[in-house]
């Protein structure tokens, strides 16, 4: 073979490789390429709109888990914070980034404003929970109406009214927001004088104060009176806090129960609510995955 020829065919060889290595690196560009797009593609997981800031209740978590578990567990779930608590959990909320969003006051249910006998005590402590309260940035405690005992319902509403004013300057100067709560007369809680969002708000009218509202139990008000997305969003001023459980039983809030609670949740969205939402209902299955589920829910 003459030394010419072996020349062409080392040439024609050479020029065979590099076209073989361009193809391939091309290949191998279009498969990254295409693993790219495809990773790209692949839904990941979604975080939570936030349109409804949610909280939770203690007897929404497994029994026996410790405060610093639900924390965590609070935290990974894209919740704000926990309802019901004192200055003593306080520090570890905190350290989670976590709020207590609604801190509790009083002298229990049945004890409250609507009695002037109990004026004295419920304006000490009520206005030393708003001071622990604004000195650790949250926003909300809670006080009640009491019990009627006989007492006829526009009695108790003057009362509370008297009394809540003793503390109104005092809640707008520290920007805390104090929230009487409704509850039903009808099963739960027997012979309690807020029982209906009307007498609420009328009081919170009379009050006068930004800072004092309503926390409004939507399984509760439910079970008194119904009507809860009209009554919701002809109140909304009035309202500074919300609890969610299922009705029948204050169960869970999924499709065994007779609330639709994604259309309640969409209500409050429309309404320009910008307070929190926190669950306040005893599961009867896996308590962590319907806590997820109630979240899910509620996130429209």
């Amino acid at each position: 073979m003459s030394h010419l020829s072996e020349q062409r065919r080392s040439s024609v060889s050479r020029r065979d490789l590099l076209k073989g290595v361009a193809g391939g690196a091309a290949l191998a560009a279009i498969g990254l390429s295409a693993r790219a797009a495809a990773a790209e593609e692949k839904p990941a997981a979604s975080p939570l709109k936030g349109r409804i800031k949610q909280g939770a209740c203690g007897g929404v978590f497994p029994k026996g888990l410790s405060f610093e578990d639900k924390c965590k567990l609070m935290k990974d779930l894209g919740l704000y914070g926990h309802d019901l608590l004192g200055p003593k959990e306080f520090d570890t909320l905190k350290k989670y980034g976590l709020l207590c969003t609604m801190v509790r006051s009083g002298l229990g249910i049945a004890k409250g404003f609507n009695r002037k006998e109990n004026h004295e005590a419920l304006v000490a402590s009520t206005k030393e929970a708003i001071e622990a309260t604004a000195a650790a940035g949250f926003p909300n405690i809670i006080v009640m109406s009491g019990n009627r005992e006989g007492m006829a319902d526009d009695v108790g509403q003057a009362n509370c009214v008297e009394g809540l004013k003793k503390i109104a300057a005092f809640a707008e100067e520290k920007k805390v927001n104090v929230c009487m709560e409704l509850l039903n007369s009808k099963r739960n809680h027997k012979d309690y004088m807020c029982d209906h969002t009307a007498w609420g708000a009328e009081m919170c009218k009379k009050v006068g104060s930004p800072r004092v509202k309503l926390l409004y139990d939507i399984y509760h008000m439910q079970v008194q009176e119904g009507d809860v997305i009209a009554t919701i969003k002809e109140n909304i001023q009035y309202i500074g806090h919300f609890h969610t459980a299922g009705v029948p039983g204050r169960h869970e809030i999924d499709d065994s129960q007779e609330l639709y609670y994604p259309a309640i949740m969409r209500a409050i969205v429309d309404a320009k609510y910008d307070g929190y939402v926190s669950h306040e209902y005893s599961p009867t299955k896996d308590a962590i995955e319907s806590l997820k589920k109630s979240i899910a829910i509620c996130d429209v």
